[in-house]
């Protein structure tokens, strides 16, 4: 059974940066997708990114493209998610989540997900 543990969440001004980081326990594959989900209170859960284990092959949200980026450290077993310029709307609770096959902006997808951190934007 594959575990996974977000870490790095917490409150920023806007404008500022955060970094999410998962780290992933159990049976990893390296055909393995990781990617990151959000959820606003009210709101259904979107795919923010997506990373191949592997290949290093990714995927991003168009409301965040080139303000996060993702990235992964196969020696650590652990996936970053860097956001910088942050807004307000970036509040959220922030998932990490794995799949096999390919990056895949679709929820139901994903096999495996964390508890989630709280992200925080203030204006």
């Amino acid at each position: 059974q594959v575990q996974l543990e977000e870490s790095g969440g917490g409150l920023v001004q806007a404008g500022g940066s955060l970094r999410l980081s998962c780290a992933a326990s159990g049976p990893t594959a390296s055909n393995f997708v990781m990617g990151w989900f959000r959820q606003a209170p009210g709101k259904e859960r979107d795919f923010v990114a997506a990373i191949t284990w592997s290949g290093g092959l990714t995927n991003y949200a168009d409301s965040v493209k080139g303000r996060f980026t993702i990235s992964r450290d196969n020696a650590k077993n652990t996936v970053v998610l860097q956001m910088n310029t942050l807004k307000p709307e970036d509040t959220a609770v922030y998932f990490c989540a794995a799949r096999v096959g390919v990056p895949s902006p679709s929820r139901y997808t994903y096999h495996y997900w964390g508890q989630g951190t709280q992200v925080t934007v203030s204006s």
